[in-house]
């Protein structure tokens, strides 16, 4: 708790220059035309809390807009906060008839915010009021409690040791010698803002206020055509127990002081981050991201916290919360912007379809790279990697594997005889499952594997022991706990054929299709798994020869005899509905305009496969009835370049969506479809960045029955395990409904193979319960969901 209060007296500090100097004669605020209906007529006052929702306030502060009538003076309103008179926090928005200002003080709980009219005609518009109900800047609004422990990082980034909120247990802070100071549960720190400039010789350099002007200091034309300083004020602290960043360009002082906003261009970038990580830490920053200079160049300001890094953690309730907290610090501080347009990649990418969907209005514009429509859904097939590596490594008695492009047979993924394999000593042969996606599986469902840089630190140490290192522990507060005392989990793979597409086309045998059914069972229960071996424990990389272990295949469930066929995983159907219920998965429904952007880098078995792009498409056609708001690139890459080298499409992309949201300003009733530029179509180009082919059909044969398009001949997506299994291509199946044996095969489901007796019979007892239905809706669709489809 003195942790918020010391970071509400910084805020507040912070608000009172602000107050002060918000709307001088220096401040560029944005003009009427840049705000939706700032010259409207409205028939009544009326209060709009502009930086969240009125429910979902935090830190004590809000900024809100006054909208007065023409028959009312703005200069005659009145605003009052739990009875107290903040009228002079509030100046009106130049051209326009909306007052703005910034609110604080408020209690934790319900506050009661009035707007009434005191000048002659005061009657007439009438008093006016409004709740908003304020948390702390720690969180949380309705992620749910706080995970414990949480190791703090504040220190390791220039914000100095986390502040001390108790003397029992937490983080452990030092001071400069080396003593416990005391310790921290939300690792808050003190609001840091600096100056930075970016130099002629490129890179970003640190600014003294004092010193005289750089001599190195680069200039730069924004979007709106302005030739500024390329001179950067950048606010740094902690929001929601995450490290945040807001950074914008300002003009060059000696002295420089309050918030000038005439170098910005009214626009708001959220750079949203990758990676996979299980949580319990405040992450670490990336620089290249806070200070992204694509659109810090073009005048954007640029929003981000590693709160929205996946790499931090994969919990987009927690995420999605934080996104809208460092929002809400973005517009009290500089007011609403024009747009606001995500970026990021891989995990990055997931979380602008996650919360695009779920939180609208948070952005307004999309350019997802790299993506996946979400991550749940992805976990399920990703899960089968190791299952099918380890059968045909180790226990199928087939040439067929050696050759390693075969092995897209069982996975769909992408498999290479010519790509280098480091399991191999560089031997050539290798696959998507191996090369992109080796280490996930451990890292994902074993609850013994698992660190956070600086964990040491905390006190008492023992906390760490009944840590749960898997992403359903990560994400307890939505999936619950099972009976076993671990989080439920997911997982399914109760009826899946694998294989299924292979030995319908008669490209493997039905005896292999068998035996491989018959071995892979699936993962074990987390209270049965063990301790990793090498190359993951004790360290990445490591190499024990009597300890290797690539596979997990400790903590798999196999059969080698055929005629007692492994158990499969039973996945937990609450966890499931959980999952939906949360938005954690993507359903299609997000109409902002997007770019899906990414390399082909099926060549280089990349764990980002093209499928992906489409699978989030075809979501899109089926939760929304089109996709006609998404656009998709891809841009070639020379298999023997460094990725350093491939070409960037970003910074066009940042032109189109530019270009398409304006074109929404102008002509709103044309809708987000019909506001489209030319170059908003989905296109391929090639290493240099020039477009082979664009058009509506360019991508046909991926989605539809058409010929293969220009772009799908050129860059042909691969599968994934289920869709070979049978599973539909938007992937979005944790489980499935079951079907006889007899039943499947008098669907024909089974292809040129006309089962015998015998092979029905090896069929029902490597699944007795049946097999997969996927012409049936997920069993792990909520009851509502399911009578909704």
């Amino acid at each position: 708790m003195k942790s918020d209060k010391r970071f509400r007296r910084v805020v507040c500090a912070s608000l009172a220059l602000l107050a002060s100097v918000v709307f001088t004669p220096t401040q560029s605020l944005l003009s009427a035309p840049n705000r939706p209906d700032a010259n409207a007529n409205w028939p009544h006052l009326s209060i709009e809390v502009v930086s969240s929702a009125p429910d979902q306030v935090t830190g004590g502060d809000a900024r809100l807009h006054i909208r007065v009538p023409k028959r009312t003076d703005p200069d005659d309103v009145r605003i009052m906060v739990n009875g107290d008179d903040q009228s002079d926090r509030f100046a009106r928005l130049p051209d326009s008839r909306i007052l703005s200002g910034i609110i604080d003080g408020l209690m934790l709980g319900e506050n009661t915010v009035m707007a009434e009219p005191t000048g002659k005609r005061r009657g007439r518009s009438g008093q006016v009021s409004v709740t908003l109900v304020n948390h702390p800047i720690t969180g949380p609004v309705f992620s749910g409690p706080h995970q414990e422990p949480f190791v703090c990082s504040v220190q390791r980034h220039g914000l100095g040791e986390p502040i001390v909120d108790n003397q029992e247990e937490g983080f452990t802070v030092l001071d400069d010698e080396g003593d416990v100071l005391g310790y921290s549960k939300d690792c808050s720190a003190e609001t840091l803002v600096t100056y930075v400039y970016k130099s002629t010789g490129g890179g970003f350099k640190p600014y003294t206020p004092g010193d005289p002007r750089p001599a190195d200091m680069a200039m730069t034309t924004t979007v709106d055509d302005k030739y500024v300083d390329y001179f950067v004020r950048w606010e740094r602290g902690t929001i929601n127990r995450f490290i945040y960043s807001i950074a914008m360009l300002t003009p060059f002082s000696e002295e420089p002081e309050g918030l000038d906003t005439s170098s910005w261009n009214g626009k708001l970038i959220y750079h949203f981050q990758g990676g996979v990580a299980i949580g319990y830490g405040q992450g670490d920053p990336s620089g290249s991201r806070m200070l992204f200079d694509t659109g810090l160049s073009k005048g954007y300001a640029i929003a981000y916290s590693t709160g929205t890094k996946t790499g931090t953690h994969y919990n987009l309730v927690l995420g999605g919360e934080t996104a809208l907290m460092v929002k809400e610090r973005f517009i009290e501080l500089y007011d609403t912007p024009v747009y606001t347009v995500g970026i990021g990649a891989s995990g990055g990418g997931i979380q602008q379809y996650v919360y695009g969907q779920n939180h609208k209005g948070l952005i307004d514009a999309a350019i997802p790279v790299y993506s996946y429509p979400d991550m749940v859904t992805q976990a399920v097939h990703v899960g089968d990697c190791e299952l099918l590596e380890f059968y045909m490594d180790t226990a199928s008695p087939e040439e067929l594997w050696e050759t390693w492009s075969n092995r897209r047979l069982l996975e769909g993924l992408n498999a290479s005889d010519t790509f280098p394999n480091d399991y191999r000593g560089g031997l050539p042969g290798n696959t998507e499952c191996i090369n992109g996606w080796r280490g996930l599986s451990p890292l994902v469902l074993n609850p013994n594997y698992g660190a956070v840089e600086d964990m040491e630190r905390i006190h008492p140490i023992t906390d760490l022991f009944s840590v749960q290192w898997t992403h359903f522990g990560d994400l307890v507060n939505i999936y619950g706990m099972d009976d076993d005392g671990y989080a439920r989990n997911f997982w399914d793979n109760v009826g899946v054929q694998y294989g299924l597409q292979a030995v319908a086309s008669g490209k493997i045998s039905p005896a292999e299709f068998l035996r491989l059914n018959s071995f892979i069972g699936g993962w074990k229960n987390e209270p049965e798994m063990v301790q990793e071996g090498t190359p993951f424990y004790p360290f990445p990389g490591s190499y024990d020869p009597g300890d290797y272990d690539p596979w997990s295949y400790r903590n798999q469930v196999f059969s080698p005899d055929p005629s007692s066929p492994a158990r499969r995983t039973q996945g937990n159907v609450v966890a499931m509905n959980a999952a939906y219920e949360a938005g954690l998965v993507f359903m299609g429904d997000m109409k902002i305009p997007t770019i899906d952007w990414r390399h082909y880098l099926e060549p280089v078995l990349d764990m980002h496969n093209s499928h992906q792009s489409f699978a989030a498409r075809q979501r899109m056609i089926e939760g929304q009835g089109n996709a006609d708001n998404q656009v998709i690139w891809f841009t070639e890459i020379d298999p023997a370049a460094d990725d350093d080298f491939y070409f960037d499409q970003t910074p066009q992309a940042f032109e189109v969506i530019d270009q398409w949201m304006e074109n929404i300003r102008r002509y709103p009733h044309l809708g987000v479809a019909g506001n489209k530029p030319a170059n908003a179509v989905d296109t391929c180009f090639d290493t240099e960045g020039e477009p082979i082919a664009a058009g509506d059909n360019v991508w046909d044969g991926i989605l539809n029955e058409n010929p293969e398009g220009a772009c799908t001949e050129r860059f042909p997506p691969y599968s994934t395990s289920r869709i070979v299994a049978g599973g539909p291509f938007k992937g979005s199946i944790f489980k499935c409904e079951l079907q006889e044996v007899e039943t499947a095969i008098d669907k024909g489901l089974y292809g040129v193979w006309d089962p015998a007796p015998a092979e029905v019979a090896a069929l029902k007892r490597i699944f007795p319960d049946g097999v997969c239905d996927f012409d049936k809706p997920d069993v792990g669709l909520p009851p509502e969901m399911r009578r909704n489809l």
